[in-house]
């Protein structure tokens, strides 16, 4: 099953360092500090750095993959591979999962509003607006999705900077002893932190919808060096401000680092901060539920104008069935659990198999 798109829907190699990059930068960055840091301790920092590593190679196998498919994105490899019947059923579970992904961004920062600036606004309403929002975008296509990803990255980008304030009341002796932990768990760390990182692998369904696709692995790779190291930088001004005893009982430590910004303007800057990352979450629901409705396009022959008010409808109605944090939480747990395994475990496994596939099937 060949995938072919003209042209004019492509976009240019070098926006897949955006695409890779938006999709990873969410709500997670938000606090994601506390549940390594429960693990690995004053090590936390270094789990950062092994995921990290970790996905390089991931998306180096998913490129080996596309490539030597003749399909050029996972449904047609899946189909390829698995043949028609197990090939859909794989597929139709992928969707699910992806669907799920962008399921629990909108829910957990939805959680974020109802905290930290509206705790009576209503799940359905918010979902409903950030949604109504998100449509405006996808109906777009795919050219206008990844626009809103390249915008996240500069209105996100101003955020970075007010870390600077936290520093200003470091303790670096917090980081103190290295090494401390066992390499045993730094790996569980590296596990929990996945969640963090999981996006990317949307890459094996707009990967068709790049431009000289080969050309684009350089930015694919720095997407994820920008990711890590915006994650690395998260992590070590929260331990340097944070101690370990504080961070078992802050939830958001970025969101409470934000709370000591000071301008002149803006008494409350954390109802600002969040505020401008619904722009940098935009693009992971937007990204998300467009490869998730091109995915369904591809598997039920439907056109994905009219797959996209279906999907919302689904996001809309289980976004609203959840309705406090433990529910919030467990949803993150699972997809994390779910993600890990699907990037470490079975994505390495298609890449073996069709690895063997195309040797036995090669003419002696």
């Amino acid at each position: 099953m060949k995938t072919n798109i003209s042209e004019k829907s492509q976009v240019s190699p070098v926006m897949t360092l955006f695409l890779i990059h938006a999709m990873q930068v969410g709500v997670g960055i938000l606090g994601f500090e506390r549940y390594i840091s429960a693990i690995a301790g004053h090590d936390a920092w270094m789990a950062v750095i092994t995921t990290g590593i970790s996905t390089h190679i991931v998306l180096w196998i998913m490129y080996r993959l596309l490539e030597k498919s003749s399909g050029g994105d996972l449904i047609a490899l899946q189909q390829e591979l698995f043949g028609k019947y197990i090939g859909w059923g794989l597929n139709f579970l992928v969707l699910i999962y992806f669907l799920s992904f962008v399921l629990t961004i909108l829910r957990t920062y939805i959680e974020v509003i109802q905290v930290w600036i509206f705790p009576e606004f209503s799940v359905w309403a918010l979902g409903f607006i950030i949604l109504l929002l998100a449509h405006s975008f996808v109906i777009g296509g795919f050219r206008t999705v990844t626009g809103i990803c390249f915008l996240s990255f500069i209105y996100g980008a101003p955020l970075f900077i007010v870390k600077y304030f936290p520093l200003q009341y470091a303790n670096f002796s917090n980081l103190m002893p290295i090494m401390e932990q066992s390499p045993l768990a730094i790996l569980k760390a590296t596990k929990v932190m996945t969640l963090s990182f999981l996006g990317f692998g949307l890459f094996m369904l707009y990967y068709p919808f790049i431009k000289r696709p080969k050309q684009s692995k350089k930015w694919a790779h720095f997407g994820l060096l920008t990711t890590t190291y915006t994650y690395l930088v998260t992590a070590l001004v929260s331990y340097v401000y944070f101690s370990q005893g504080q961070l078992k009982h802050t939830i958001w430590s970025t969101l409470s680092l934000w709370k000591i910004v000071s301008f002149p303007v803006f008494e409350r800057f954390e109802y600002v901060g969040i505020t401008i990352w619904l722009f940098v979450v935009l693009p992971n629901i937007c990204l998300g539920i467009w490869a998730v409705t091109r995915g369904a396009k591809l598997l039920f022959s439907v056109r994905q104008k009219i797959i996209i008010p279906t999907v919302l409808i689904i996001l809309f109605i289980s976004n609203g069935l959840f309705q406090n944090r433990i529910q919030v939480d467990t949803l993150n747990s699972l997809i994390s659990t779910v993600g890990f395994y699907f990037l470490y475990v079975y994505i390495p496994f298609i890449f073996i198999y069709q690895c063997v596939l195309l040797k036995v099937r090669k003419p002696s």
